[in-house]
């Protein structure tokens, strides 16, 4: 734990704000007593066309209507929501007039149901009033929200324990969100079991989406840097890396590096899916205190700019990049980039991941390294594209993409390591392509740090 600073300016205190959990197999099938013990009789049912008639959402209806409880279904039909797919949700929130709200599915239908529930119950004039700021005006949630109920169906996002909703502003050609305690779900139900559909690609994009949130809530700056806010109320939802976020962040990416790929590679392998499963619902408590940082930050430009990539598992979609392949593909740069800020934490984490590293002087020294070299061996070895160049980037789209990311400073604040545009020219330039295009060996050797000059330090 970092030691409190000196400095009155700095802040001293960190606070934790949990969701309610219940979690393991079988847990969708209590869902109509979780949603009665909540006194709540109209639902509003957000979830994906694709799930509507699979065995998440029919255990979870038949609990529902079992328990007594009316439900209106809304289904999205796109994944990565827009600003009008959650007005288009909204209005029909508002039309039902539920008392509560039930989300099953990935983060899109789980941040479709928290943006429904806030416009539906505090509608504004302006639906940028909202947003996080630059790009909207950060106004404040006026009161409570609804209960809502989120059931997740892929190990990923983490959405079902978080404050925020992310969603693409179209015509700025950008990722951004609303963040506030009070759009934290009621309750999260995680039931491992609704995740055994999810394709191969899938699971290795939300897989990454855990491993990222593990490392980047770890890495954060610490809370203990942070400026102390006016008044109690303004301490942000990100605070930076803390004591109890470590714990999980650091158990979420022992998980991932020893599952993820077990998980993609077998669809059969259950035990591989339930562990990641559960790293995903401790990455997601971890960084929904702690926050993230570069990675997310550089990945919504990433995200928003191009809409022409069929990734593997999200062939019947409109083409995009999936969350989780937006935001890993920046991060061996990144953590190269923030390793000098700390490198004990950083070869932590590249230990917890899997590389095979002993701790001394020389392997302090090149701790980036050893995360960024691991993070590129697993995202070969589970079919991530080489790096910004396989998405349809060039060096002529880094100024819009460092624009796109520099709207983020929400994020930007939590880097260990303060950043300039320039740095993030010279991090989107390094996230272009990662390694040569020699298919990886049957069994991959485990990874050894680059070599450098003497006396020369990364940064």
């Amino acid at each position: 734990m970092s030691s409190p600073s000196d400095s009155p300016a700095c802040d001293r205190v960190f606070t934790i704000d949990p969701v309610a959990l219940k979690y393991g197999h079988g847990a969708l099938s209590e869902l109509g007593f979780e949603a009665i013990a909540l006194g709540l009789r109209r639902i509003f049912l957000v979830t994906d066309r694709r799930l509507r008639s699979l065995p998440p959402v029919q255990t979870a209806l038949a609990s529902l209507q079992a328990a007594g409880c009316d439900v209106v279904i809304h289904e999205i039909t796109q994944l990565e929501p827009t600003d009008d797919s959650f007005k288009t949700a909204a209005a029909a929130a508002k039309e039902a007039n539920p008392d509560g709200y039930v989300s099953i599915g990935g983060g899109s239908v789980i941040d479709t149901a928290k943006a429904a529930n806030l416009y539906a119950t505090h509608p504004t004039g302006d639906f940028l009033d909202y947003v996080n700021p630059p790009i909207g005006g950060g106004k404040a949630i006026p009161g409570p929200l609804k209960p809502h109920l989120a059931c997740p169906t892929t190990a990923g996002t983490g959405s079902e324990t978080t404050a925020v909703a992310i969603f693409d502003l179209v015509g700025a050609r950008v990722k951004t969100g609303i963040s506030s305690r009070l759009l934290r779900p009621t309750k999260a139900i995680v039931d491992p079991t609704a995740t055994y559909s999810a394709p191969a690609g899938v699971v290795a994009c939300t897989g990454f989406d855990v491993l990222t949130h593990a490392l980047e809530s770890y890495t954060a700056r610490p809370f203990t840097s942070r400026p102390l806010p006016d008044s109690p109320a303004l301490r942000p939802p990100y605070q930076g890396a803390n004591p109890w976020s470590d714990g999980g962040a650091l158990r979420a990416i022992v998980l991932g590096g020893q599952y993820l790929e077990r998980a993609v590679h077998d669809p059969a392998d259950t035990e591989a899916r339930d562990w990641l499963c559960f790293a995903a619902t401790l990455a997601g408590l971890a960084f929904g205190n702690a926050g993230v940082h570069l990675p997310h930050a550089m990945s919504y430009s990433v995200a928003g700019l191009k809409h022409d990539h069929h990734a593997p598992g999200y062939q019947d979609e409109k083409a995009m990049i999936p969350h989780g392949l937006s935001v890993v593909i920046n991060a061996p740069a990144v953590f190269r980039f923030t390793a000098a800020s700390d490198p004990m934490r950083h070869l932590r984490a590249a230990q917890a991941l899997g590389a095979d590293v002993e701790f001394d002087e020389d392997a302090l020294d090149d701790a980036g390294e050893y995360l960024a070299l691991r993070l590129e061996e697993m995202m070969r070895a589970t079919g991530i594209p080489n790096g910004l160049s396989a998405l349809g980037y060039d060096h002529g789209d880094i100024p819009a993409l460092v624009e796109g990311c520099w709207q983020q400073q929400r994020l930007l604040t939590l880097s260990p390591v303060k950043v300039t545009r320039a740095d993030l020219a010279e991090l989107y330039g390094a996230a272009l392509h990662y390694w040569d295009d020699t298919p990886p060996a049957a069994t991959v050797p485990a990874p050894a740090p680059r070599k450098k000059e003497k006396g020369k330090k990364r940064r």
